[in-house]
């Protein structure tokens, strides 16, 4: 069903919802801005029914900014793998950023703190600018989404490593906003060394399970175990073997992340970081 009438909204989100809702066929995105990206995968990962099939066409720049975030690009992975959502760049730019379906053209304009959705279902002007925004799709080089899906991670994390390790990774995901790291926060390489430390996992057995599931390469995890040890927040200990050198255990290194509860465990790591 078309959208008939212009849609008011605190956020972009909610309006979102609504162009989702209002078709069950396709949905081209064009130039959307990074919140509209991020309000995209939040919203069509949360989404109750049968999605749309989603295009996004936007700026690869705007893209990348986007998907540096662990929590937003592995849970837009998971829709790329479903084949719900795929992701192109283009250069070109349009004024605003458009939902077009086969039912209507909605245009995003915000302004007060509001966000409002101006709405047109005319029939010839809906179809003229559906098929026009389909070849600026078709001529789009996609986005190569460099991020493992969600699930994936999880699934073998937990296969790999252990239930309560991913239990532990789960609680940190789930109390963070943004998993980007930036040099001094929490990103996933991080998050999996302070979850595998919280069980005294071996540093290999992490390492390895990150660079094959395509987090990070052994020598990232490495240089952010160093990292992360040099701090106080984790400590190792060596594990004979019977052939080669000893290998290492992970161990949380302050009294405050040993006790702590997993609910509390990205807040407290968070501080010890920017402290």
């Amino acid at each position: 069903m078309a959208i008939r009438s212009n849609l008011l909204a605190e956020g972009v989100e909610d309006i979102i919802r609504s162009v989702l809702d209002s078709t069950d066929e396709e949905v081209l995105v064009t130039n959307p801005t990074a919140d509209v990206i991020e309000g995209l995968v939040d919203v069509a990962t949360d989404f109750d029914g049968d999605l749309p099939t989603i295009r996004l066409v936007a700026d690869e720049a705007v893209l990348k900014e986007v998907m540096d975030d662990f929590i937003i690009a592995s849970n837009a992975a998971d829709l790329v793998a479903e084949g719900t959502v795929s992701m192109r760049t283009a250069g070109e730019e349009v004024e605003n950023t458009l939902f077009v379906t086969p039912n209507s053209v909605v245009a995003l304009v915000g302004a007060g703190g509001k966000v409002a959705g101006l709405v047109t279902d005319d029939a010839g002007f809906v179809d003229t600018a559906f098929d026009a925004h389909r070849v600026r799709w078709d001529d789009a080089p996609e986005f190569k989404l460099r991020t493992p899906p969600l699930s994936r991670v999880r699934e073998t994390l937990s296969e790999d490593i252990g239930d309560d390790t991913r239990a532990d990774f789960d609680a940190v995901l789930s109390s963070l906003t943004s998993a980007r790291g930036n040099g001094n926060g929490l990103d996933e390489v991080t998050i999996s060394l302070l979850v595998a430390a919280r069980n005294e996992v071996l540093l290999y057995d992490i390492s390895k399970w990150g660079e094959d599931v395509g987090i990070a390469s052994k020598a990232t995890f490495s240089r952010t175990k160093t990292k992360l040890e040099d701090l106080g927040l984790i400590a190792t200990e060596k594990v004979p073997i019977d052939v080669g050198r000893p290998r290492l255990r992970l161990k949380l290194g302050t009294d405050r992340l040993a006790e702590a509860d997993r609910d509390d465990l990205a807040d407290i790591a968070e501080e010890l970081l920017n402290g």
